[in-house]
């Protein structure tokens, strides 16, 4: 069983995909995944970039989709070091690492800021690993 930790826009592609994680793989992300990926949603639909309907549907299919969320205290220590170590304005990202670094064998971030930040950080693994 591998441990991926996820970002919000791997969250979006895999309810795109209308799939988890494969057989035996397990998914791990931060509380702020959800919110995260609701607020990208929103402004894809703002943008006229996505339908409300089609945004609406991902928002119930990323609530539903099997994955340990976590916000716990020790998560949140470690994101806030983790944002400290990398002088980050905002320790949102570094939640992303921090919970791979604590419950995660590697990280699959589609979002590019999040997957320099891991560079070094936490081990990564490109989008075709949840594919296997």
């Amino acid at each position: 069983m591998t441990r991926f930790g996820i970002d919000a826009l791997a969250a979006i592609r895999l309810a795109e995909e209308g799939r988890g994680a494969a057989d035996g793989d397990q998914l791990v992300a931060p509380a702020i995944l959800r919110s995260d990926a609701l607020r990208i949603l929103y402004a894809q639909v703002r943008a006229g970039e996505r339908e409300q309907r089609q945004a609406l549907d991902l928002v119930r299919v990323i609530a539903s989709t099997p994955m340990r969320v976590l916000g716990d205290k020790v998560s949140m220590r470690t994101a806030f070091t983790i944002a400290a170590a990398l002088d980050l304005e905002d320790p949102g990202p570094a939640a992303y690492l921090s919970v791979t670094r604590l419950q995660a064998d590697a990280l699959v971030a589609l979002d590019p800021a999040i997957a320099a930040l891991a560079e070094g950080v936490v081990p990564t693994a490109p989008w075709e690993a949840l594919a296997r």
